[in-house]
């Protein structure tokens, strides 16, 4: 008897609730660049992007880093199979699978409790076929 694998993003979920803000966003910043960062926590500079990173600041609100997670899990799923080019296009190109949106607007624009479930499916869609 085989054991059936558990979902790939399980993982990438549990590393996203128990990495550190401060590690999360390092990690974030890497796959997705400072300005989506920035842009996913809700402020108009980088340089929060680099306090938050370095720990000197902490991220504003508690949605705001709910958000910078998914963000974190989405981003780790694409980037498992791609690069973080083909990462930063994904969460800024128009996604069918959300009527035509892009994942950062989405996450950013949308109720989270909504939203983060269909950002989620269209990563793992996309990370499934390509």
């Amino acid at each position: 008897m085989s054991l059936t694998p558990a979902r790939p993003d399980l993982a990438f979920a549990s590393a996203a609730v128990r990495l550190s803000p401060a590690v999360l966003v390092s990690e974030l910043r890497e796959l997705l660049g400072a300005k989506l960062v920035a842009y996913l926590g809700g402020v108009k500079e980088t340089r929060a992007v680099r306090q938050w990173a370095e720990g000197t600041r902490e991220v504003s609100g508690a949605e705001d880093l709910r958000r910078l997670r998914v963000a974190y899990q989405a981003a780790k799923l694409i980037s498992a199979r791609d690069t973080p080019a083909v990462v930063q296009a994904w969460f800024q190109g128009l996604n069918p699978g959300l009527q035509d949106r892009s994942p950062a607007r989405v996450l950013r624009e949308g109720d989270l409790d909504d939203v983060g479930a269909q950002v989620l499916a269209a990563a793992r869609q996309f990370s499934a076929v390509g």
